[in-house]
């Protein structure tokens, strides 16, 4: 078995990579460590996975290669995120432990730029940045890339995803002729071969797996449901998996908050990552998921770059990515290091298409599975609990003083009635949840949904629509947020223009309309009432009318408030 003592490393690295824990190459450092080690090395452009070991492959060589006798900026390193940026510069400061003179700078927004400028003005041999604040820095004349003899670009793909074209090309238009450049990225774009063409000189190639595949160990499941139910679909899958611990993926920052918003209101440790936390807020959520405080971590994709977090058990995709590249990306973050991990994603019929575009692209297939029925996570949490509580340490030494006093009390009780109240304690919440939910998936026939309970649906008129940015998300919202027992089943919804309809339990319905009377939404007065469908299109055009008539209301009122101004304007003129 090939071990990093065979791949001419020196004894001080050894000894770090060590206690880092490094036992094996992985097979990127397998392959990558030997050829940049070598004196004669040239451009390359290696193709592998995040979480593939990437940064140990090209840490190693660039820590080795250092000359300490000279106090210039030697090597370059370029990344995505600030949390990348961070990462590569703190793995190379573990790489270095035991060469005290190599000089580690890193340059991310975000911070204070006062003092990084001190320690590169101080003299640095490698410096971890990000394009735009290094861009800065080069404009103030802070930093000379004149020196340098390697360029690395790490996610390389990720940064011309997230728009740092222009700051490449600038920063490279910096940089010797005479340099190395190492392209390391998950997936070959064409933008990925541009940027070769143009700054490569003959670049040797390395591919990990297959170019833009999936890591073999994730397993892709995909569960259709319809748009509407994606929410509750997502809260099933979750109950499904009580280890979970991941990622669930949204398209915009809006739909981030609010489905981090929900989970929360629903009793899930969740939070949000988007681009309108501050640093401050960002550095908080990921604290907490980084220690596992919060199980999932809501986040946008732009968010989410550069992100390393160990051990994810789950990527969950609420929306595809619009540029489903980006898929490979985020299912890569979880089974990393071998381990296995399992990327879901929660579509609808009509994104078919997509995901055979993504099969081929990753060279797996999903696996199409129904959404976990109400009796099956029951029973997925019972046994979860029940494995939890058999495996659980018993300090005894602090428990026994209170034991005489616990029989006593729980004496009437026999032993099969004791497990089934201790059980209950903590189980109870989803037997109450699950009793009366309805079938989420999509029936092959196309038929009506399946319930699994006897509840039937009501169907109501809401005067809120499109006009007042109404979604099916903000709605379900509103009617959790106004009855008494949230998550009440939730039937169809119909989005119009400047009023709704949806369905909820008839046992419920009631309870909504006497909570929701006299509130507002947006400063608008709701109004809510029973529907009948054959008399919605006449319900629905008297209160267009209504409006209209407001409209026109408003319209005259401002025309006689506009025209008595300007008579006393006029009046005050002449006198």
């Amino acid at each position: 078995m090939l071990s990093f003592k065979n791949l001419q490393i020196e004894d001080k690295i050894l000894m770090a990579i060590e206690e880092l824990g490094f036992t094996e190459p992985m097979p990127v450092q397998e392959k990558v460590i030997p050829f940049l080690l070598n004196d004669e090395a040239g451009d390359l452009i290696a193709l592998a996975q995040t979480g593939t070991g990437k940064t140990a492959a090209f840490g190693i060589p660039v820590v080795q290669k250092i000359n300490t006798s000279n106090n210039k900026l030697q090597y370059l390193i370029l990344s995505p995120t600030r949390e990348l940026c961070l990462q590569i510069s703190d793995d190379l400061l573990s790489i270095a432990k035991y060469k005290s003179k190599v000089k580690i700078a890193s340059v991310f927004g975000g911070a204070s730029i006062d003092r990084q400028i001190t320690k590169i003005q101080n003299g640095v041999h490698i410096v971890s940045a990000t394009p735009g604040r290094l861009v800065d820095l080069i404009k103030r004349n802070i930093v000379s890339l004149s020196s340098i003899n390697t360029v690395i670009l790490d996610e390389a793909d990720e940064m011309l995803n997230m728009g740092f074209r222009d700051d490449l090309e600038f920063i490279l238009g910096k940089t010797p002729q005479q340099k190395n450049t190492l392209l390391f990225s998950a997936t070959m774009s064409d933008e990925i071969r541009t940027i070769a063409a143009k700054y490569m000189n003959s670049p040797a190639e390395i591919t990990i797996g297959r170019k833009n595949s999936g890591a073999e160990n994730i397993e892709h499941i995909c569960f259709f449901v319809q748009a509407k139910d994606r929410y509750l679909a997502l809260k099933r899958i979750v109950d499904f998996y009580p280890e979970i611990y991941g990622i669930v993926f949204c398209r915009t920052r809006k739909e981030t908050q609010e489905v981090a918003d929900l989970l929360l209101k629903d009793g899930y440790n969740a939070d949000a990552l988007h681009g309108d936390l501050s640093q401050i807020q960002r550095n908080a959520v990921m604290n907490k998921f980084r220690i596992k405080n919060l199980k999932l971590l809501v986040a946008t994709d732009v968010a989410a770059r550069g992100l390393d977090v160990e051990n994810l058990s789950h990527i969950i995709n609420y929306n595809l990515p619009e540029d489903l590249e980006i898929y490979t990306h985020r299912s890569g973050r979880t089974g990393r290091a071998g381990k296995k991990g399992i990327s879901i994603v929660i579509a609808n019929l009509k994104e078919k298409g997509k995901l055979n575009s993504i099969e081929k692209q990753i060279s797996k297939k999903f696996t199409f599975s129904q959404i976990p029925s109400g009796k099956v996570i029951c029973e997925k949490q019972l046994l979860h609990l029940i494995d939890k509580m058999e495996k659980v340490e018993v300090d005894y030494s602090q428990i026994d003083p209170y034991l005489p006093e616990i029989f006593k009390k729980l004496e009437w009780l026999d032993r099969e009635e004791l497990i089934k109240k201790f059980v209950s304690v903590e189980f109870n919440r989803f037997l109450d949840y699950y009793k009366n939910t309805i079938d989420l998936d999509i029936p092959d026939d196309k038929k009506s949904r399946r319930k699994s309970g006897p509840s039937e649906l009501s169907r109501l008129f809401i005067n809120l629509g499109k006009t007042d940015e109404l979604k099916p998300l903000s709605l379900i919202k509103i009617i959790n947020e106004n009855l008494k027992r949230q998550n009440a089943e939730i039937g169809d919804i119909e989005i119009l223009k400047n009023f709704s309809f949806f369905e909820i339990d008839s046992r419920f319905s009631s309870e909504l309309i006497d909570s929701l009377s006299g509130k507002k939404y947006r400063n608008r007065p709701i109004i809510i009432q029973s529907a009948d469908k054959k008399k919605d299109s006449k319900m629905a055009g008297s209160f267009d009318r209504s409006d209209r008539k407001k409209s026109s209301r408003d319209k005259r009122t401002a025309f006689r408030t506009e025209r008595k101004s300007a008579k006393r304007v006029r009046s005050k003129k002449r006198n």
